[in-house]
């Protein structure tokens, strides 16, 4: 199952694109309240748009971002069916993407 949930669609001239990451986002400074422990960090370094294969955006992400993230960009270009794939990776190797088509 995908952790990304995506929409895109076409207004006033640029491509809009809303994505949705299920994500723990930890910041390796919380403490476990059962042990006390510190629960290590775990959160998304990097997140990238594709239209049609070519880049249009990448965002690097930190610690300061709460769980669950959710991201919208826009850029001029594209049109009603055009491919768009949105992929992340995170500080311990994990990774996942997904693709949706403009609407």
């Amino acid at each position: 199952m995908s952790t990304l949930k995506l929409r895109s669609r076409q207004q006033d001239g640029f491509t809009l694109v809303h994505v949705l990451i299920e994500h723990p986002m930890e910041t390796g400074r919380r403490r476990d309240e059962t042990t006390g422990a510190l629960v290590p960090a775990h959160f998304i370094e990097q997140v990238r748009f594709e239209h049609n294969g070519q880049r249009v955006a990448t965002c690097a992400l930190s610690t300061a971002v709460s769980q669950n993230p959710y991201l919208s960009i826009r850029f001029r270009g594209g049109k009603s069916g055009d491919k768009i794939r949105v992929s992340w990776s995170d500080n311990q190797g994990q990774h996942d993407s997904a693709e949706t088509t403009v609407a």
